[in-house]
């Protein structure tokens, strides 16, 4: 009997055991610190660019709008499309004829009230001598006087008839004002054009197309930086692989809204000797507002970067500033240490480092993980 009992009491203490062992393993397992593996990238020296980019449009430097100021039909057209031209060609005729009537008519009452004039000229001298001689009555003299003065300024009149006749008879020749080359047409030989209160487009001209502008919207955020003669490049969807060089020329104060938003025209100039770009071509420009050359620099990821994510960042005391010095994380024999720094110029993927104890091949720490993460998450340890 007394076997027996010996024999139960080892087996439930051997139970004991192994329940106090399992529910140790259990607990190491919840309790311990799983490795965590941290994603680097090395400092290097390298260029920043700091850019804006903007939507523009290609345009000709100085675009001329032929119109006409007189109206009729069109009787012959001389320019056309891509038509180069001088200054003082040519290049449609409306029809002059109403025009030549009008200016016959005046001439010819010009050249009838000249030889009345002459007359009554001729007999205010005759006049004037007997009237010297009491032939006749003084008073018959002032009238011829009076007359005379009437037929100058009918003359003179008619002679203002006759110029404004014959300007706009000049002015059925429409005349290109500079040296270019016809960029638009908008008229038809027959057609009827009419010069009301709007002068009607006939032609538009561009006087050089080698020298190019690209006009751009700038949003009022991106003007602080943006300044007359700083570098700027684009691309055009005909050219795609492509990358046109140029400078701004302009900054245009005039601001232009829409829907709330404010933007400015920056005009960016471009030669175009070989006249690949063409008016009207659609631009994504980026202008360069700030370089750095050869300095030290790290991904922006760094600087964001926070040991433990998000849980790890608490929130500032009442009455304290949030503020903090800029800082990365560098990770030195296998563990994260903080280094302060003062960052300079950043673009999209890097920022200027000015000082800070750090440099150039040291690896900074831009991201972090863990086995426990990844075997919640389904997915295989990432590689570092």
């Amino acid at each position: 009997m007394k076997h027996r009992v010996s024999i139960r009491t080892s087996w439930g203490a051997i139970a004991l055991l192994a329940v106090a062992g399992l529910g140790g393993a259990i607990w190491w397992s919840a309790v311990r610190t799983p490795p965590v593996r941290y994603a680097t990238a090395p400092v290097a020296k390298g260029p920043i660019t700091r850019i804006v980019t903007a939507t523009g449009t290609v345009n000709p430097v100085l675009t001329i709008i032929i119109g006409t100021y007189v109206s009729g039909i069109i009787q012959n057209l001389y320019c056309d499309y891509n038509t180069q031209v001088r200054a003082g060609q040519v290049c449609a005729k409306i029809d002059p004829r109403p025009y030549q009537a009008t200016f016959d008519q005046y001439t010819a009452q010009l050249l009838r009230d000249r030889a009345v004039l002459e007359k009554d000229r001729t007999d205010l001298i005759r006049y004037q001598s007997l009237a010297a001689t009491n032939a006749i009555a003084r008073q018959q003299a002032d009238d011829q006087v009076y007359i005379v003065n009437q037929d100058e300024a009918t003359v003179k009149l008619d002679q203002a008839l006759v110029d404004g006749a014959k300007l706009n008879l000049d002015y059925t020749d429409i005349i290109s004002p500079v040296n270019g080359t016809v960029v638009s047409r908008s008229v038809t030989g027959g057609q009827t054009v009419a010069a009301s209160f709007q002068t009607p487009t006939l032609f538009l001209i561009a006087t050089d197309l080698k020298q190019m502008e690209v006009d751009t919207n700038s949003s009022e955020g991106d003007m602080g930086g943006v300044k007359a003669g700083e570098e700027a490049t684009f691309t055009v969807d005909a050219f795609p692989q492509r990358v046109f060089h140029g400078k701004v020329r302009q900054i245009r104060q005039s601001p232009q809204t829409v829907q709330n938003v404010v933007t400015y025209d920056v005009v960016v100039g471009v030669d175009n000797n070989d006249l690949a770009l063409m008016p009207g071509m659609t631009a994504s420009t980026r202008i360069i507002v700030d370089r750095r050359i050869d300095v030290l620099r790290v991904p922006n990821q760094a600087l964001r970067y926070v040991p433990g994510g998000l849980s790890a960042i608490q929130a500032p005391a009442q009455g304290m500033s949030s503020s903090k010095p800029p800082q990365i994380w560098v990770l030195r024999d296998g563990q994260p240490v903080a280094v302060m720094i003062v960052p300079g110029l950043n673009d999209d993927n890097f920022t200027e480092i000015v000082s800070g104890d750090i440099h150039a091949g040291d690896q900074v720490i831009t991201s972090e993980s863990s086995d426990q993460a990844n075997s919640q998450s389904g997915l295989p340890p990432p590689r570092f």
